[in-house]
């Protein structure tokens, strides 16, 4: 359209003067400020303020979105043992399966859209959100199954038959709870890499309040017990969907965003390519936990041994909003430096989130070996699971120190189109060598749902954190900035 193009040539000079108050700099940011300082200290400081401006409200707007299923969980455990199993699956194994694919998907405009706002190709931003948009409702579409079938998919998962119908019901309730994931997942990838996250922040803090009051009114109100309990969380997520949408809609982006366009129709197949490859890569790493859930299903006493595995999963959820948060900030400060064409610019923003994220996880896994006889109590006064949380608190802890570097370097792959090439990783780490180790430590090594999370971690997660590691340090990043043009060049020329 060339009429938006002229309207974007007319329009960039006030973009970059926004830019310029909003503490993002471009790759002569970075030339003066070595000329300026050449100070590492200074440097670190510089890249910090910037990553900061992005993680943290991430972090806040992820734990107040996190929180509401923590919350909804949490209502459930105090119904009785078998609630919260059944929410527990339904959020872990039915949400979450879809979630990981969803979120995985979205991912792609995390690389799309944060290289074409490095290289100041404002218009395409909103073109590629409303292709995701697209292609995530109908991926939406082919998935409702899950849905409406989950019960018997459970049982024949080898859930036992009471935790499965219950499940099932619950699942139903959720299906408005997984169309939002289409639309909320790109509207906040959009704005996050245009660096307008404290609109994400507000958005969401609303979300939890709507949420807390909706949930006190269907469960203590009108007593409407776990099928009221799953139901608050469709209210929560479209608050989310209809408040970022229409600060979009109402001129919070004017240059990214110029209404609906038909462009978005055009070229989909190879917009699904890009966020199929980003949907394999991420989901393969979501879903190895609700593997773990699964596997954990098929234990003696499952329904404990599923609610303590539940209850370390929704904690190490909750503290895994905050390197999912570097994950975000990571991808769009490496996505906007490549696209800039600052290659050392964005191996210095990968080596300050990765030394950032990782003092984090040593906090909370010193707070997690100090306080593990408290870690449960606030989902649970099941004395039986009290103890089982508190079995598996070591692996909780180490779990979560994994974490803090994992989310980070995959970020990295976001940011530079990695991908398709890291998700052969995640399939040969995650599944070649870590479920399979994790059946032999729980059945063969009779060491049971500790065998099973330990053989997992160590062998799946660890590995894969390593592989990262090492393809990171050997990255040619002016290599990867010249890629990033060209990919940005490709992309805008799409019509």
């Amino acid at each position: 359209m060339p009429s938006n193009g002229s309207l974007e040539e007319r329009k960039v000079p006030l973009l970059e003067d926004h830019l310029a108050s909003s503490t993002v700099l471009s790759k002569r940011d970075h030339e003066q400020g070595d000329e300026e300082d050449g100070g590492l200290v200074k440097k670190f400081w510089i890249e910090s303020k910037k990553l900061w401006h992005i993680v943290g409200p991430a972090i806040f707007s992820r734990l107040a979105s996190y929180s509401m299923l923590v919350i909804t969980q949490s209502f459930a455990g105090h119904l009785g043992d078998l609630e919260l199993a059944a929410i527990s699956i339904s959020n872990n194994v039915i949400v979450g399966f879809d979630f990981g694919l969803l979120l995985g998907m979205a991912s792609a405009l995390e690389t799309l859209c944060g290289q074409a706002f490095g290289a100041k190709k404002y218009y395409m931003l909103g073109v590629y959100m409303q292709r995701s948009w697209i292609v995530l409702f109908l991926c939406c579409v082919l998935l409702l199954p899950l849905y409406l079938f989950a019960s018997p998919v459970l049982k024949l998962l080898g859930q036992s038959k009471d935790v499965s119908e219950l499940s099932g019901l619950v699942a139903i309730w959720m299906i408005p709870l997984h169309f939002s994931f289409a639309f909320q997942f790109p509207l906040q990838r959009f704005l996050q890499s245009q660096l307008k996250t404290m609109v994400i922040a507000w958005v969401s803090l609303v979300a939890l309040l709507v949420h807390i009051l909706v949930s006190w009114l269907f469960v203590y109100k009108m007593q409407l017990g776990v099928v009221g309990t799953a139901a608050t969380l469709n209210f929560s997520w479209w608050v989310l969907v209809f408040g970022l949408f229409g600060y979009v809609a109402c001129g919070g982006c004017p240059l990214t965003w110029a209404g609906f366009s038909i462009e978005a129709f055009s070229d989909l197949w190879e917009f699904v390519k890009l966020s199929a490859a980003s949907g394999v890569m991420l989901c393969l790493e979501n879903w190895y936990y609700r593997i773990l859930i699964l596997m954990t299903g098929n234990l003696k006493n499952a329904e404990i041994a599923v609610d303590a595995l539940s209850i370390c999963m929704t904690i190490n959820g909750w503290e895994m909003m905050i390197p999912l948060a570097f994950f975000a900030g990571t991808g769009v400060r490496v996505a906007n430096e490549l696209g800039a064409g600052n290659g050392k610019g964005a191996k210095f923003a990968t080596t300050v989130a990765v030394l950032t994220s990782v003092v984090i996880g040593l906090f909370f896994w010193l707070l997690i070996m100090l306080y593990h006889n408290q870690l449960a109590l606030i989902f649970s006064s099941s004395e039986a699971v009290l103890q089982a949380v508190n079995k598996l608190s070591l692996l909780l802890a180490f779990t979560i120190l994994l974490n803090s570097v994992q989310p980070i370097l995959s970020g990295v792959a976001v940011g530079s189109g990695w991908q398709s090439y890291v998700a052969y990783i995640n399939l040969g780490c995650y599944y070649l060598i870590g479920v399979p180790l994790g059946f032999v430590m729980g059945w063969v090594f009779n060491q049971g749902v500790m065998g099973i999370w330990a053989g997992m971690i160590f062998g799946g997660t660890a590995v894969q954190t390593l592989i990262l590691t090492i393809i990171t340090i050997r990255c040619d990043w002016d290599k990867e900035a010249e890629k990033a043009s060209m990919h940005v060049r490709k992309w805008s020329e799409v019509k």
